[in-house]
């Protein structure tokens, strides 16, 4: 059998409701591995808070973090490793924008450097997982490298106008996102980085060609590696327009949507 390389996002997608991976879902992902398929966590989150999970499947591939603004292969230093963070001069400049507007805190990050503007300890209890180096106070007159990610927390009624105004002074240099209540944070990555762009890479350098991708993500950052993919799928917990550009839609990640599509999927 040709083997599939089957691309998991991690939150609200592979992990259930309290952040585990279901007995069931990793009992299939094991299964498909000793038949030979390739999967690759393809998250936001950066490699120090997705690490466990890539422990916990027994992985033995590259990892795409931040969107895919980091890549590299946990357990392999020769293959190298792949940064795409946005320039130093685009993100003070975007911060710069930003002051207009009343900001509620900025956190930036180099790989596994964070700087956290105002440093509450829901903030920091958040940035903590993986013991990365945090430095708290300006970030705009600390961050001396080119960001990872930069992350910035407004007040939702300023959400709107602050998106705007990076996408009117920023828009060839920056990507952005945004997610909703309580925090109403807007996330700011190079241009031209997704999932997709990482995902790419990954199935090169594994020899897997794109019609034998599998994909599975449930939120817009998800958008451009489900497109991607000749079986983009998304959860049932999914974004409405994340469905809507989907190949299928599966299960809820807390009714075990990914293990019961694979089951499903290479049964027939």
């Amino acid at each position: 059998m040709t083997p599939y390389l089957i691309a998991l996002d991690l939150d609200g997608t592979l992990l259930t409701s309290d952040k585990t991976i279901s007995e069931r879902t990793k009992s299939v992902i094991t299964n498909l591995k000793r038949q030979g398929h390739q999967f690759v966590i393809s998250t936001g989150r950066p490699y120090r808070a997705s690490q466990n999970y890539y422990d916990d499947l027994g992985l033995d591939t590259p990892i795409i973090n931040f969107n895919g603004a980091f890549i590299h292969h946990p357990l392999d230093t020769t293959w190298g490793s792949h940064h795409f963070p946005m320039t130093l001069e685009t993100a003070v400049s975007v911060l710069k924008t930003c002051e207009t507007y009343r900001l509620n805190n900025i956190i930036a990050e180099v790989r596994d450097d964070v700087y956290i503007q105002h440093p509450n300890p829901e903030v920091i209890e958040a940035f903590q997982s993986g013991n990365p180096r945090i430095t708290t106070g300006n970030v705009q007159a600390m961050l001396t490298d080119h960001p990872t990610s930069v992350l910035i927390e407004v007040n939702h009624q300023d959400v709107d106008h602050v998106i705007r105004a990076l996408d009117t002074h920023h828009a060839q240099a920056i990507k952005q996102r945004s997610w909703g209540d309580p925090s109403n944070i807007i996330e700011v990555i190079r241009s031209g980085v997704s999932k997709a762009e990482g995902l790419k890479l990954v199935a090169h350098d594994l020899g897997i060609p794109q019609d034998k991708i599998i994909a599975f993500g449930d939120e817009d950052n998800d958008l451009e590696m489900l497109s991607y993919a000749q079986y983009g799928i998304a959860m049932g917990n999914a974004a409405g327009e994340v469905k809507q550009i989907a190949f299928d839609t599966t299960d809820t990640n807390d009714q075990d949507g990914i293990g019961n599509y694979l089951e499903t999927f290479f049964s027939s």
